[in-house]
């Protein structure tokens, strides 16, 4: 009953309205709000900030007792990714936990029956104070569903592969959960057990055509 009467009150609204700014892209800057495992009832929480060098802190408490999961997002402009967008390029520090990178459509219905295109997801290493800079490709993002993976069925009910399009990205995000990209269990030693702290600094994301890689 206490886990339905959380996941009742989770004001996901108020966290949107509460976003910070952290981090310039593509000439802007975004705008960050939580999105915590309280909106299935669960108690942990994120307590995100930008550092005075524009750099976006992802902190908080994981609770894996009714949940397991924080996540911050922040909405992008239709278009501003195009078909000639072919990565990310995002520069971090972490603690040596595996976080997430996620793209969506915005669709708000993220969790439950009633949600119909995916978040894209990838894993993202990190090593304990170290900085890092990772290339996210699109073609290497796995599609994820009520957190599993997914896959089209065509009209042969055959599993095709699907590929997410730029074009119609308008959310970002970063995860830190129980499950990989994949779906399978995030390993304690590179998650966590019970109730612990975690902390990713994310110093930079930019926008990487085709012709950035060549």
């Amino acid at each position: 009953m206490g886990q339905a009467i959380r996941a009742m009150k989770y004001d996901r609204t108020a966290n949107e309205c509460n976003a910070i700014p952290g981090l310039t892209f593509h000439g802007r800057q975004l705008q960050w709000h939580r999105l915590d495992d309280g909106v299935m009832g669960g108690k942990s929480e994120t307590v995100h900030s930008c550092s005075t060098s524009d750099d976006l802190i992802f902190a908080g408490q994981i609770n894996t007792d009714g949940g397991g999961f924080c996540s911050i997002r922040t909405p992008l402009i239709p278009g501003e990714l195009t078909r000639d967008t072919v990565a990310v390029r995002v520069c971090y520090i972490g603690d040596g936990k595996t976080y997430k990178i996620l793209f969506s459509d915005k669709n708000k219905s993220a969790f439950g029956p009633s949600r119909r295109s995916p978040s894209w997801q990838m894993d993202l290493p990190t090593k304990s104070g170290v900085e890092e800079t990772i290339n996210i490709r699109f073609d290497e993002l796995v599609p994820s569903l009520q957190g599993g993976p997914m896959k089209n069925i065509n009209d042969d009910n055959n599993h095709t592969e699907m590929k997410i399009d730029p074009t119609t990205v308008e959310e970002m995000g970063f995860m830190l959960s129980l499950k990989l990209s994949n779906g399978s269990s995030n390993p304690v030693e590179t998650f966590g057990s019970g109730i612990f702290p975690f902390s990713l600094t994310i110093r930079s994301i930019d926008i990487v055509s085709a012709s950035d890689l060549n």
